[in-house]
């Protein structure tokens, strides 16, 4: 039987395998790439900061502990139930699409890392995106969106793969296709087929500025790591933006 669904950021995302996959991710990376932030943009401990996509809440998380109120929201249901067992009274999970205002003005600061945009179909969903980020943000508020740097990513891409983890072993294919960068991921269980795939959009620094166009927020600043270094297309390995709203 082979399992694969078109709306794949909300079945692959909720799959137990989805996180046996990537089970090894750098978690100190994470957590220098937040400390970095927090020393940047200087939050106040009494500012409210919503962590969109949060997945199993590992950098919501991590800026609790540094004193921050947070709540984290994702579409995946499996990644808020393992999220809220670390849920306290500044830290809190929901599940949620991005795509709709979560709280209207609301936050002071809204973060969207590791590379949690560019899944939908249309820019008409990015847009509704980011105007749903607009509007969640109090007035003056800044976002933060943490991207891959599209162009290294395709100039670089490993078209095969394969990875075992946990006894499980992953057949991972890479393309560029029609403006998106697909990892198809094939593997057994249980004598059993699955397939799933992720397909991201290929969203470059001038494409952003032209999503955000249709928004009453503009970029500030970009950075090119999580140590926020100067970005540099064809050198870093992400584009990250920092956008106040007007």
């Amino acid at each position: 039987m082979t399992k694969k669904k078109e709306n794949w950021f909300a079945t692959w995302f909720d799959s137990p395998f989805y996180h046996i996959l990537y089970k090894n991710r750098d978690y100190k990376e994470a957590e220098f790439f937040i400390t970095n932030l927090v020393k940047f943009l200087k939050p106040k401990k009494e500012d409210k900061i919503l962590d969109l996509a949060c997945g199993a809440g590992r950098h919501s998380i991590f800026m609790n502990g540094m004193g921050y109120q947070i709540t984290g929201v994702d579409l995946a249901p499996n990644s808020i139930e393992e999220a809220k067992k670390s849920k306290n009274k500044t830290l809190d999970f929901d599940v949620h699409d991005m795509r709709e205002v979560y709280r209207e003005n609301e936050f002071d600061f809204i973060f969207n890392l590791f590379t949690s945009f560019g899944y939908f179909e249309s820019d008409a969903d990015n847009i509704k995106m980011l105007q749903s980020i607009e509007k969640g943000l109090k007035k003056d508020g800044i976002f933060v969106l943490d991207f891959f740097n599209a162009k290294k990513v395709i100039a670089n891409l490993v078209k095969k793969e394969t990875k075992t983890v946990d006894g499980t072993t992953f057949y991972l294919k890479r393309k560029v296709e029609n403006g998106y960068i697909i990892k198809n991921i094939d593997f057994e269980d249980n004598n059993e087929h699955f397939s799933y795939f992720e397909k991201v959009q290929a969203v470059f620094l001038e494409d952003f500025k032209t999503l955000f166009s249709h928004t009453n927020m503009e970029i500030i600043h970009t950075f090119g790591g999580f140590g926020l270094e100067e970005f540099d297309e064809d050198e870093s390995d992400r584009l990250i933006l920092v956008v106040g709203k007007k």
